[in-house]
């Protein structure tokens, strides 16, 4: 040892002793958990927003809401549980991420008519907690497939409709329900879709004041609700494909065109036809979807046809507009 170095018992004594806290710091951050970093991790909080459909009363989807805070450093575990309200043992759900991070699928084995109890689970090495309990009929949360067989078609040479029909949900023809519809329909160049509303249980619409020559996609969906006398609003499904239709292009004659003009001294029904088509026009905009006022529209239209057709063979007016000669009899 060299001279005049203190031993190692004479460092020993010199070595100020350290502080109970330094001590049991490491310890306690091992047993909270809590990253060296500076931030904690937690137990996990309770979920919420817990919510539920069956498609066509088969299986049972459920999504929730994970804690405010999420996870925190700590991988958290999620649990559906479910049971019949009044009886039975709880179940625990097996398909898990079937409809994004936060859900579950039940796939077969539910009872109807019977409301059932559903919570959620939420556990790490820090604890657990527990959601509230969604109490519900798998009759009220009945949703279905989209509508299939979408046909969109021309209206005849009316350039201003367009005539959408469906068929109703086959996996619950079967079954005692209503059904509500919705039709949403866009141009070919624009992302907007217009919405019709009220079309309520048919499964046909005629579609009114489009723009003549143009391409319109059309989808539907159905929402079916009041099964076996349930008093749920329903689920609406998701949108049909899209269906393309072109609405016929405008015939109407411009400045210069080639029209009849009535001979001189007879009335005009110009003024009569202008007062019936904005009659109709607001009746079409304010019932796109009434059978009564196309019933209207067309027998209208059938009338004023005729009319302008024996108008024309009383006159001599060929269909090319050319007046025909009158003709004796032979000989």
């Amino acid at each position: 040892m060299p001279a005049g170095r203190p031993g190692p018992a004479a460092q020993s004594a010199r070595r100020p002793p350290r502080p109970l806290s330094s001590l049991w710091s490491p310890l306690l951050l091992c047993v909270l958990g809590v990253p060296r970093g500076g931030s904690g991790a937690l137990p996990p909080e309770k979920p919420f927003n817990i919510s539920c459909w069956s498609r066509n009363m088969k299986d049972l989807t459920c999504r929730w809401t994970p804690g405010t805070r999420g996870e925190t450093f700590l991988h958290t575990n999620y649990s559906l549980k479910y049971k019949l309200r009044w009886y039975g043992q709880d179940n625990t759900c097996e398909e898990y991420h079937t409809v994004g991070p936060h859900s579950c699928h039940i796939p077969k084995d539910l009872a109807l008519f019977t409301p059932y109890e559903i919570w959620v689970e939420a556990t790490n090495r820090l604890g657990s907690a527990r959601s509230d309990v969604l109490t519900l009929d798998v009759l009220d949360v009945v949703t279905t497939d989209p509508p299939p067989d979408v046909h969109v078609s021309r209206v005849g040479g009316l350039e201003d409709q367009l005539s959408v029909r469906w068929v109703s949900p086959p996996a619950l023809k079967d079954f005692l329900f209503q059904a509500k519809y919705q039709i949403r329909y866009r141009v070919e160049d624009s992302v907007d879709w217009k919405v019709v509303d009220d079309v309520s249980n048919q499964t046909s619409c005629r579609l009114a004041g489009l723009k003549p020559g143009t391409v319109y996609f059309v989808q539907v969906r159905c929402n079916p609700f009041g099964i076996y006398g349930s008093k749920k609003a329903g689920i609406w499904s998701e949108w049909s494909h899209p269906t393309a239709a072109s609405t016929p292009r405008s015939e109407r004659p411009g400045p210069g065109g080639g029209v009849c003009e009535p001979r001189g001294g007879e009335p005009s029904s110009g003024p009569v036809r202008r007062e019936l088509k904005q009659f109709l026009g607001w009746l079409k905009k304010h019932a796109y979807c009434s059978n009564l006022s196309f019933r209207l529209y067309d027998q209208w239209r059938a009338w004023m046809q005729k009319s302008h057709k024996t108008r024309n063979q009383d006159e001599g007016i060929l269909p090319s507009g050319r007046r025909g000669t009158a003709r004796g009899p032979a000989g």
